[in-house]
């Protein structure tokens, strides 16, 4: 898994439900994983109409 995506997975859950799991590894379930490459996919293919651009947003965060 890409670590951007884990970041920001984990950013998510410590601003949702607080600073006292800030410093928790968090596992992220593998439907979440999906629904964020799947949500990647629909920027990059809504922002980039140049095929080059698209892939370096991909693979920024480690989506095929």
């Amino acid at each position: 898994m890409n670590e951007k995506i884990k970041e920001i997975y984990n950013r998510a859950f410590t601003e949702y439900f607080g600073e006292e799991y800030k410093d928790c590894e968090l596992d992220i379930l593998p439907e979440d994983q999906y629904f964020a490459e799947l949500l990647i996919r629909e920027c990059a293919n809504y922002a980039f109409s140049d095929d080059q651009e698209r892939n370096t947003m991909l693979s920024h965060f480690g989506v095929e």
